[in-house]
C-alpha cells in the first residue's frame, strides 16, 4: 500500500482524521467546479454572440427595400397612420387638422433610413417635429424624417446619404401622440402627398 493510502486509513480510523479528509475531498470537488466552469460556459457565450443585437440598439440586418436611388424609409413592414392632407385627430389639440407627411409605425425603437441621396440640412430639434432629419436632395427636393428618439440620430448636419443610410430610430417626440415616423416631401419648401411621390420612383406607399 503506498504511503499515502496508509495516511488516509490511519487519518479515517479517528473522527478528526475523517473531518480532514471530507474537507479536503470537498475542497477538491469546488477546485473542480471553479476550474470547469469557463470551458462549459465558452459554447454558450459564443452562442449568445451570434444572435445578440447590433451596439447601438439598431438592427441593421434589415435593410430597407431600394428602387434605383431611392427606397423606403422603413424596413418591412408597417402600420399606416395619417395620410397626407385634411386628416383631424379626435381628441389631439395640438395636433394639426391638415397632415402634411404620411405617418407610419413599425413600434418604439425601430430603424429609420433615408429615402434617397442627398445631404442632411437638419440633425436635431425642429420646430415640432421633435427630433428630426431633414434631407435636402438638390433642385428644391427635401425629405424630412420626424418625431425620432431623443439620443438616437446616426447623422449630422452636412453628412452625406443615400437610400437606406441608418438616420434614428423611430420615437414620440415633438407634437406626436404615438411612436411613429413622419413622413413628408417638399417641393420647393411646400410639401407634397408622399404616395405618388414614392409611387413614381417604383416604391408605393399602404
Amino acid at each position: 500500500m503506498g504511503a499515502p493510502l496508509m495516511i488516509a486509513s490511519t487519518a479515517a480510523k479517528s473522527k478528526t482524521g475523517r473531518r480532514i479528509i471530507a474537507g479536503a475531498i470537498t475542497l477538491g470537488l469546488l477546485a473542480s467546479f471553479f476550474l470547469l466552469t469557463p470551458l462549459i460556459a465558452i459554447p454558450f457565450a459564443v452562442a449568445g454572440q451570434t444572435v445578440a443585437s447590433p451596439a447601438d440598439g439598431g438592427d441593421d440586418s434589415n435593410v430597407p427595400a431600394v428602387h434605383g436611388a431611392w427606397g423606403y424609409p422603413l424596413a418591412g413592414g408597417y402600420t399606416k397612420g395619417r395620410g397626407f392632407g385634411f386628416n383631424p385627430v379626435v381628441g389631439c389639440g395640438y395636433c394639426s387638422t391638415y397632415h402634411e407627411g404620411y405617418d407610419m409605425a413599425q413600434g418604439c425603437g425601430a430603424t429609420i433610413f433615408a429615402a434617397g441621396p442627398g445631404t442632411v440640412r437638419v440633425a436635431g430639434v425642429y420646430q415640432g417635429y421633435g427630433n428630426a432629419v431633414m434631407i435636402d436632395h438638390g433642385g428644391g427636393l427635401i425629405t424630412l424624417y420626424g418625431h425620432m428618439q431623443w439620443g438616437s440620430l446616426r447623422v449630422r448636419v452636412g453628412q452625406q446619404t443615400s437610400a437606406g443610410t441608418p438616420l434614428g430610430a423611430e420615437g414620440n417626440t415633438g407634437n406626436s401622440f404615438g411612436c411613429h415616423l413622419h413622413f413628408e416631401v417638399r417641393v420647393d419648401g411646400h410639401a407634397i402627398d408622399p404616395q405618388p411621390f414614392m409611387a413614381a420612383r417604383g416604391l408605393p406607399l399602404k
